[in-house]
């Protein structure tokens, strides 16, 4: 049987210092973390059960994606969209892979998981096709909104510095992208991405605004 919640938190309490807080983890010495200095562990909480409902979680009523459904959006087909911020961030290109329908991961059908890992792995090609791009990482957080995102990233070339995880926190160190290499990256991967896969470009060499996406579909 599974550790409950309570058995879990008092087994990380009894090596915890008296503040609460549990030792610091040996990646922070690791170069591709991207602080230095003295670090603290937060305090760790209690465990809250049940957990409080993600953004819809009751239904596409109180979903940022289907509330918005163009949004960002740089390519589609009937089933799925791919989508981006407008706001440039500090990796040559971030892009979000999600169903139109109103699904979390687990509640995709075998046909729309298949059709997933096919894009995913179109777009790994589309974006790694790219002059300067190095890796492209995939991640999918579901603790905010209950409609899937599936992350892609593309890793500079030659910033061994960025590897792995910590990605992500160096996108939002780095200053942006300029806005023209930004829109034309991004039309760049649609447009490969549709030559490979199929379904339809929504962008042009200049993106339209579509400010306010990040605040709405953060994911994380």
């Amino acid at each position: 049987m599974p550790e409950t919640p309570e058995e879990i938190y008092k087994r990380a309490r009894f090596i915890a210092d008296s503040d609460g807080r549990l030792p610091i983890p040996m990646y922070v010495a690791m170069p591709q973390f991207p602080y230095e200095g003295e670090f603290y562990v937060k305090p760790l909480i209690e465990p809250l059960v049940p957990e409080p409902p993600r953004r819809g979680e009751d239904g596409p009523a109180e979903c940022p994606r289907c509330q918005y459904p163009d949004d960002g959006v740089i390519w589609s087909d009937d089933e799925w969209i791919l989508a981006t911020d407008s706001q440039p961030s500090g990796l040559p290109v971030a892009v979000l892979l999600q169903p139109r329908e109103h699904l979390d991961l687990g509640q995709l059908d075998d046909a729309q998981a298949a059709a997933m890992g096919t894009m995913v792995v179109h777009l790994e090609r589309a974006i790694a096709s790219l002059d300067g791009v190095a890796r492209v990482h995939v991640a999918r957080w579901g603790d905010t909104d209950a409609h899937l995102n599936v992350f892609l990233y593309a890793r500079p070339e030659g910033f061994g510095q960025f590897r792995g995880a910590c990605l992500s926190l160096w996108e939002d160190i780095l200053p942006p992208t300029p806005e023209g290499v930004w829109a034309l990256n991004h039309k760049e991967v649609a447009d490969r991405f549709a030559e490979s896969y199929g379904g339809t470009v929504h962008i042009q060499a200049q993106q339209t605004d579509t400010s306010g996406i990040a605040d709405r579909l953060s994911g994380l």
